[in-house]
C-alpha cells in the first residue's frame, strides 16, 4: 500500500506545481510584472477633484494646477550639481540633504515628494531642464482653489498622507494628498475619484525605453464627483461677517428637510491660506492659537450650559407627564426658594402660567415644572430617567449623527450620572433643579440648540442635520430622510409656540421683531468662569438665542452663542433676527442694527484671556473678516461653570 501511495502523491504534487507555474507565466502576467519591478516604473495620473457648490449651485471650491518634484533616491546620479540645483529651486543644501534623506527612510526605490506644491511660474522655471538631474521628476497634482474667502470650518483641506495611514489603506501612496476635516474628509472617497497609473520599461541604463506591454496594465484616472452642499453661501458669508470680533458658533437648519443652512464659527479664517507653499507655515500658526482657537468648530464641538432656551423642553415633557397644562400657575418673587435655604433668582414677579412663563422666562414657574415632573415618581431615580429619556428624544446628550468628521455628545443627565455625584443618595428634586433652566449638569452644542428648535417648528420630529444636499449620480444618505419623532405629543407644540411667538411680541425680544415676518425665539445667558493664572474669574455671560421663522410653515430653526456677549437679546439675539431677515427676504431693512452688531466688538473681554490673536500673523490673508491667528504663550484653562442663577435667562 505505502509503495502505491508514495508515488502517486509525488505525481499529484509535481502536477500541481506544473500547473502553477504553467498559470503565473503563461496565464497571469502580473506575477511576470512583478518579478520586473525593478525595471519598471510607475507613473500616476491624479484626477481633478470634484468641484464643490452650495445649494443653488454656486461654485465654491474648484482646483488648480499644481506640480510636485519626485524623487527616486537611487536613481540619483553621483554627478549631481547639487549647487545649481539648489539654487533652481531657491533651498540651501541642509534643506537638499534633510529631503533625501527622508525620502530614502520611506524607499530608496520608490518615488516620494521632494518637494510639493510648485506653482506654475515655478514649475515653468525648472521644467526645462528636470531632465539634467536624473531620480527627479515632475508629478502633476490638482489643489483646491477656493472661490470665497468664508467656509474655512466646512471645507476642511487637503493635506499630504499620512504613513501611517499608507500603512492601513493600500490606494494611498507618499505625497498623495488626502481630505482633512470638513465635507473634505467626510466625502474624501467621493471627492477624490480614482488615481490612473501608466508602467513605463525602462532599459539596463534606467532610461524609459515606452510603455510596459503596450499598455496592457495601465487604468485610466476617473475624475471626482461634485457635490452640492446645503450650505446657503450668502447666509454663510453674512453669519461670518457679523461675527468678527466676536468668539462662538451660529448653527442655521431647514426645519423640513434637516439640512444646514449655515454653520458659523468664530474666529475663522480664509480657507485659501492652507493651499501651497506656505500652508504647513500657516496651519502650525492657526493650531498653536490656544486662546482664540481658529480650528475649533464652536458650532460642532462648544458644549454650553443652554440656559433659558433648556426651558422649552421643560414645559413640554412637564405637558407630556400631565403634571401641568397650560392655566397651571405658579406665583413668582423675584425668584424660588428650595432646598435648605437656597434661592433661584428671576426678574419675574407675579403669577406664571406656561404662556407668559415662556415670553418673561420665569425661572419659578419652570423649576416648579420640573419638581412636579420628578416628584411625580417615587423614587427619583426613575423620575429622572423618564425625564432624560423625553429630552434624548429630540436627539440630545448624543451624537447626532450629521454627515462631518467632528462632534460633540452634550450632556443630559440620567440616575446613572447622580448615583455617581451623590454615591450615598439623598438627591431630590431640589437637589437637581437647576436642570429645570438649563443649568446644573445639562450642556448642550449650537448644532443641538438649533435642531431642537427645528424639532419645535415641526411640531415633534425633525431630519438628522446634514451638509451634503446632492452628490452627483448618487443619492444622499437614506438616514438624512428618516424621520424622528419625539416622545412629545403633537399636541403639546402649539401652546409652547404661542409662547415663544410672543417673546417678540411682549417678552425679552420686543426690540427684535422684524415687520412682516413672525418669528418665533428665546433668549438666554450662561454663566462664564475661567482660570486665569490659577484664580477663578468672572467674566461677562455667554449670550445665546434660539428662534425659527416664520411662525406658520418655519423656514429657518437657528442658534446663536456668544462667547463672552452677555444678556441673549443683546449680542445673539440681533444675529439671529438679521440672519432670518437675510435668509427670508435676501436683504436687511434693519441698517441702524446690523451696522451695530458689525462694530460690535468684544475684543476687551478676550483681552482678559490673553488677547485677539495678532491679525499680521499669517500673510497673503486678503480680508479684514479673516482671523488671523499667531503662536498664544500664555495658556489659559477656560470652562463654564454651571450656575443655579440666571440673570434673565
Amino acid at each position: 500500500m505505502r509503495k502505491v501511495l508514495l508515488p502517486s502523491l509525488i505525481i499529484i504534487a509535481a502536477s500541481l506545481l506544473v500547473i502553477r507555474i504553467f498559470y503565473l507565466q503563461i496565464v497571469d502576467d502580473s506575477f511576470k510584472l512583478k518579478s520586473e519591478n525593478n525595471a519598471i516604473k510607475k507613473k500616476y495620473d491624479y484626477p481633478e477633484r470634484g468641484y464643490i457648490y452650495d445649494r443653488h449651485g454656486k461654485l465654491l471650491v474648484a482646483n488648480q494646477a499644481s506640480y510636485d518634484i519626485m524623487v527616486i533616491p537611487r536613481d540619483i546620479k553621483e554627478n549631481l550639481n547639487i549647487p545649481e540645483f539648489c539654487a533652481l529651486l531657491n533651498i540651501t543644501r541642509e534643506e537638499y540633504d534633510k529631503r533625501i534623506a527622508k525620502a530614502k527612510v520611506y524607499s530608496p526605490r520608490l518615488p516620494s515628494v521632494f518637494l510639493a506644491q510648485l506653482n506654475k511660474n515655478e514649475f515653468a522655471a525648472f521644467q526645462e531642464k528636470i531632465r539634467k538631474y536624473e531620480g527627479f521628476y515632475f508629478q502633476k497634482r490638482s489643489l483646491r482653489d477656493y472661490e470665497v474667502d468664508y467656509g474655512a470650518n466646512i471645507f476642511g483641506f487637503i493635506t499630504q498622507v499620512t504613513e501611517g495611514l499608507i500603512a492601513k489603506n493600500p490606494y494611498y501612496n507618499s505625497g498623495d494628498l488626502i481630505g482633512q476635516q470638513g465635507v473634505e474628509q467626510s466625502y474624501e472617497e467621493i471627492l477624490r475619484g480614482i488615481k490612473g497609473v501608466k508602467y513605463i520599461q525602462k532599459d539596463k541604463y534606467n532610461r524609459e525605453i515606452g510603455s510596459y506591454k503596450e499598455g496592457k496594465y495601465d487604468t485610466i484616472a476617473v475624475a471626482g464627483e461634485d457635490i452640492n452642499l446645503t450650505i446657503d453661501a450668502e447666509l454663510q458669508k453674512y453669519g461670518e461677517e457679523l461675527m468678527i470680533n466676536k468668539r462662538g458658533g451660529i448653527v442655521a437648519i431647514e426645519p423640513k428637510s434637516g439640512e444646514i443652512l449655515a454653520l458659523v464659527t468664530a474666529p475663522s479664517y480664509d480657507p485659501g491660506i492652507l493651499v501651497g507653499r506656505q500652508k504647513s507655515k500657516n496651519y502650525t500658526l492657526l493650531y498653536h492659537d490656544s486662546i482664540a482657537k481658529p480650528l475649533y468648530d464652536r458650532g460642532l464641538l462648544a458644549e454650553y450650559p443652554p440656559g433659558s432656551p433648556f426651558k422649552i423642553l421643560t414645559g413640554l415633557v412637564a405637558l407630556q407627564e400631565g403634571v401641568i397644562n397650560e392655566q397651571t400657575t405658579f406665583m413668582c418673587h423675584h425668584g424660588f426658594s428650595y432646598g435648605r435655604g437656597r434661592f433661584m433668582k428671576c426678574h419675574g414677579f407675579g403669577p406664571h402660567q406656561l404662556h407668559n412663563g415662556i415670553y418673561n422666562s420665569c425661572n419659578t414657574y419652570f423649576a416648579q415644572s420640573y419638581m412636579l415632573t420628578i416628584n411625580k415618581y417615587k423614587d427619583p431615580a426613575k423620575a429622572v430617567d423618564v425625564w432624560s429619556d423625553h429630552v434624548k428624544s429630540f436627539g440630545l446628550g448624543q451624537f447626532m449623527g450629521y454627515d462631518l468628521p467632528i462632534g460633540k455628545r452634550g450632556n443630559i443627565p440620567t440616575s446613572k450620572t447622580y448615583k455617581k455625584i451623590y454615591p450615598n443618595g439623598g438627591w431630590r428634586s431640589t437637589t437637581i433643579v437647576s436642570n429645570a433652566i438649563g443649568q446644573g449638569e445639562v450642556l448642550m452644542t449650537p448644532i443641538q440648540l438649533a435642531n431642537m428648535m427645528a424639532t419645535v417648528a415641526n411640531q415633534g420630529y425633525y431630519y438628522t442635520p446634514h451638509i451634503i444636499k446632492k452628490i452627483k449620480g448618487e443619492k444622499i444618505d437614506p438616514k438624512f430622510t428618516t424621520k424622528h419623532v419625539t416622545t412629545i405629543d403633537q399636541k403639546y407644540f402649539p401652546p409652547v409656540i404661542s409662547g415663544l411667538f410672543d417673546v417678540y411680541n411682549k417678552g425679552t425680544a420686543y426690540a427684535l421683531r422684524v415687520e412682516g415676518i413672525d418669528i418665533c425665539g428665546k433668549t438666554g445667558t450662561a454663566e462664564n468662569f475661567a482660570k486665569i493664572g490659577g484664580v477663578r474669574t468672572k467674566l461677562k455671560d455667554h449670550s445665546i438665542f434660539v428662534a425659527f421663522a416664520p411662525k406658520d410653515n418655519p423656514k429657518i430653526a437657528i442658534a446663536v452663542m456668544i462667547e463672552n456677549g452677555g444678556f441673549g437679546a443683546t449680542v445673539a439675539g440681533p444675529i439671529a433676527s438679521l440672519m432670518i431677515e437675510k435668509y427670508l427676504r435676501k436683504k436687511i431693512t434693519r441698517n441702524d442694527l446690523e451696522i451695530r452688531v458689525l462694530n460690535k466688538s468684544l475684543a476687551s473681554e478676550y483681552a482678559k484671556l490673553g488677547g485677539m490673536s495678532d491679525a499680521s500673523a499669517i500673510e497673503s490673508t486678503p480680508k479684514d473678516s479673516v482671523m488671523r491667528a499667531k503662536i498664544v504663550k500664555q495658556k489659559v484653562e477656560i470652562k463654564t461653570i454651571p450656575s443655579d442663577t440666571t440673570k434673565e435667562n
